[in-house]
């Protein structure tokens, strides 16, 4: 008899133990970077996502549809119940761009002349990022 509850509990824990770490494996849901929440399928506090998760990998852009920061384009896609909307040129003085290390909020048009370097913490930005800059801003169609 002592057996058959020492089996039971040594099962039970390590179901136990297998189910607590499946739970750590899970995505975020939502970040916080100075209290701004970063939507989408975040894996850390710096904005890296499920999708781009590289050191570089530390912005989170707002999008226009819904004002919401996500990490990317496919978390956004993933996310949200609606279109995304691109930033039109005429507002790229707004803050839309995150910086995962500072929390940092930067204007388009500072975003995209920082030569991939975030001006307030020096953290170095993806600079492939700019392949995208189509999903996310207005852009001139040779762009």
């Amino acid at each position: 008899m002592k057996k058959f509850f020492f089996l039971f509990f040594l099962t039970a824990m390590i179901s136990s133990a297998a189910m607590a770490q499946e739970k750590v494996l899970e995505p975020l849901k939502v970040s916080q970077i100075r209290g701004i929440n970063v939507f989408g399928k975040p894996v850390d506090n710096q904005t890296r996502c499920v999708h781009w998760h590289s050191e570089l990998d530390i912005i989170a852009i707002k999008f226009k549809c819904c004002e919401k920061y996500y990490p990317c384009y496919s978390c956004h896609e993933e996310d949200a119940d609606h279109e995304p909307r691109v930033w039109p040129k005429i507002e790229f003085d707004q803050k839309a761009i995150l910086c995962g290390v500072c929390g940092t909020e930067l204007s388009i048009s500072d975003y995209m002349a920082s030569d991939n370097t975030c001006p307030s913490c020096k953290s170095s930005f993806n600079p492939g990022c700019s392949k995208h800059y189509h999903l996310y801003f207005e852009t001139n169609p040779k762009d």
